[in-house]
């Protein structure tokens, strides 16, 4: 899994996995835009249901510049993630330069009316020497 998810993070049994991919064909370095997609698979291995209500994302670029986004769900669901089970999602992040980062959390509800946070692992948004 490591290989497919090269990232990952575990917060109360549950595991949020990413991997990252650059797109060129989205990207235009001539006009400082450079993009990625994101693959998070979230996987549910306590022994309760949970609900994904919120995400709060910290993206960074190569200048050290942050930007914060917060709201409701994940591509516009909230899904409910089974006991055993795992909901993946993929999205998308231009960065007006060649490098940055992103990291942040997820807001849920356990089926017990719990809420919490978990954690999403830091991931690195980096192009190729040639896509520079």
């Amino acid at each position: 899994m490591k290989a497919l998810f090269p990232f990952a993070a575990e917060t109360r049994g549950l595991t949020v996995r990413v991997s990252v991919s650059y797109l060129p064909e989205q990207s235009n370095p001539g006009s400082a835009r450079w993009f990625w997609a994101y693959h998070i698979r979230v996987e549910n291995d306590c022994d309760m249901a949970v609900q994904l209500m919120t995400r709060h994302w910290i993206i960074a670029d190569g200048r050290g510049a942050k930007h914060e986004v917060e709201g409701d769900g994940v591509v516009g669901e909230q899904p409910v993630i089974l006991p055993g089970a795992s909901f993946d999602y993929v999205s998308g992040c231009p960065l007006p330069t060649p490098s940055g980062s992103m990291v942040g959390s997820f807001g849920v509800v356990g089926e017990d009316g719990s809420t919490f946070d978990i954690a999403v692992p830091r991931f690195q948004l980096t192009t190729p020497v040639t896509a520079r």
